[in-house]
């Protein structure tokens, strides 16, 4: 960490906080630790250079999130269930594939209640308009998620 880029901002999202580590850093005692805000320090080196740290190296999807961690969970583990059944069925052949986007859409439909939203269905003209198959994928074959 000590040649990172000054003002270099650092996350872990992998496992808890020894991918980052933030032993030695907080025990370096030429490295200087200052609190900026909740979730957020500012390690001053010797050279004077600095990085920050969020979430103490920790998750930093959990620690500076500022919804709701198990909401966002769900939309992940929703995503992995629905790939895995659709895995299941099909039976691709070995490979990397994408998330089928109305799979995807899928996901987020069944949170919506959760949000307090509903949707209304598109119209011919409407989808129409923006290309796209009234019941979905909304999304052109184009975009990346």
């Amino acid at each position: 960490m000590k040649e990172m880029k000054d003002q270099a901002i650092v996350c872990n999202i992998g496992h808890f906080d020894n991918e980052i580590q933030m032993s030695a850093l907080n025990n370096d005692p030429e490295v200087q630790k200052e609190n900026i805000k909740l979730q957020v320090d500012r390690y001053t080196f010797e050279d004077g250079h600095q990085i920050y740290i969020l979430s103490e190296g920790r998750l930093v999807n959990l620690g500076c999130a500022t919804g709701h961690p198990s909401f966002v969970m769900s939309n992940s583990f929703t995503n992995q269930v629905l790939a895995q059944i659709a895995l299941a069925k099909d039976r691709p052949e070995t490979g990397v594939y994408l998330l089928p986007k109305i799979l995807d859409e899928e996901v987020a439909h069944l949170h919506l209640d959760q949000l307090g939203v509903t949707l209304t269905k598109l119209t011919d003209d409407q989808a129409d308009y923006i290309g796209v198959n009234k019941n979905g994928p909304f999304k052109k074959k184009e975009y990346r998620y």
